[in-house]
């Protein structure tokens, strides 16, 4: 897979695929600009190398048909302003105006394409789609990790048509940390798996029993463990399909000499809502009807002692409804013992990376990724195709 340094882009039109599916008020006002930062060392590095750019990306899900509300013009109007460029906001991502647009680019100039998911050819990764949309660029540069585990047009045909194709910054860096804490990690390995269904992180959880040292469950999905080892959890979620299986992971973990820590107390409620009575008790002691909806203090506690002598940790999927402030405080505290640790933290995107930031400690941990499902594909032990398609490319 070749580098965005390998490739000439001088002179040249820089078809960049980024993911800008940032979050928008009802305003239409980005609550948070992270991805649009995260690529911000491959656009600077075509400007300053007299590149012109033509920028891509999707937003949310319009399944195929312009949603206004979808738009791409805010992400359009933050990014001049981080830069100090104007850029300019194309009426559509393929098509004959977008065309001239791209045509009278200039070096250091942008243009930023619309939603790529305005069109149902997109996630379809339809090949005269993608043929159109190279036909924008003389290069193009992959630096969307949080969607490169898609078969989408921008992502995997697109790499067919054009004849130098690359990786961003940002793609690299993901890679290259994923593969320092799985590939030859520094011991202790402790991953901390959490979230709320066993199912989608089986695939994980198996490819994992191959290297980590130490699991720690949480979430809803711990229920599914606790449930195999015979406990009562009440009206917990638990997804008892699963209960077998999740026996047999931990079986399988314990016999290969790996320690698998689950809750001993929680936070239960009587319903998921903000106002509902509340309590902590033991995992053996969750009335009949209440939900197990974050872990306890004592928890808290073990799983801190657990971190204590870890060298890598990785981390996918929060403790609880951390949402909800009453079932908030498992996930954040395990954000302070992972803040604390002196491991390589890597944290999975997703909902455990919103934790993260709400807790002003980011800057503790040693990389955040942005993309949850791509990271869990890794995980899995799987090749993303974004990656395999560059790699093909040459």
């Amino acid at each position: 897979m070749r580098s965005i340094k390998d490739i000439e882009v001088s002179g040249k039109r820089v078809l960049v695929r980024v993911d800008f599916n940032v979050p928008l008020d009802n305003q239409q006002n980005i609550t948070d600009d992270t991805r649009i930062r995260a690529v911000l060392p491959t656009l600077r590095y075509v400007l300053d190398n007299d590149g012109a750019l033509v920028v891509m990306s999707h937003m949310d899900r319009p399944k195929g048909k312009v949603v206004d509300k979808y738009r791409l013009a805010p992400v359009a109007k933050r990014l001049g302003r981080i830069l100090g460029l104007k850029v300019s906001m194309a009426p559509d991502c393929i098509g004959p105006e977008v065309k001239r647009m791209v045509d009278d680019l200039k070096p250091g100039q942008i243009v930023l394409l619309e939603n790529l998911r305005f069109h149902k050819e997109e996630q379809e990764n339809d090949d005269a789609f993608a043929k159109e949309l190279a036909s924008l660029g003389d290069v193009y540069i992959n630096d969307a990790f949080a969607v490169s585990h898609r078969e989408h047009a921008s992502v995997s045909a697109i790499t067919k048509y054009v004849k130098s194709c690359g990786a961003g910054f940002l793609l690299i860096k993901e890679m290259d940390y994923f593969h320092e804490a799985m590939g030859n990690p520094r011991r202790p390995l402790v991953a901390i798996i959490g979230g709320a269904k066993v199912s989608s992180k089986l695939g994980a959880l198996k490819n994992m029993l191959k290297n980590v040292d130490k699991f720690i469950i949480g979430g809803a999905m711990a229920n599914t463990f606790l449930k195999s080892k015979g406990y009562d959890l009440g009206g917990s979620m638990i997804e008892e399909g699963l209960v077998e299986e999740a026996g047999q992971i931990m079986r399988q973990a314990i016999a290969s000499g790996i320690k698998f820590y689950l809750p001993v107390d929680a936070v239960v409620a009587n319903q998921l809502d903000p106002k509902a009575d509340v309590k902590t008790v033991p995992i053996q002691e969750i009335p009949k009807g209440w939900m197990a909806l974050d872990i306890g203090p004592a928890t808290s506690r073990l799983f801190a002692e657990v971190l204590d002598n870890a060298k890598t940790i990785i981390w996918n999927g929060p403790m609880g409804v951390f949402e909800m402030d009453a079932f908030s405080r498992g996930t954040i505290s395990l954000v302070y013992s992972v803040a604390n640790s002196y491991a390589l933290t890597i944290v999975g995107g997703g909902d455990t990376d919103v934790a993260v930031h709400s807790t002003g400690q980011s800057d503790r941990f040693s990389y955040i990724s942005t993309g949850g499902g791509a990271f869990l594909y890794l995980m899995e032990g799987k090749a993303l195709p974004g990656v395999t398609a560059l790699e093909r490319a040459g």
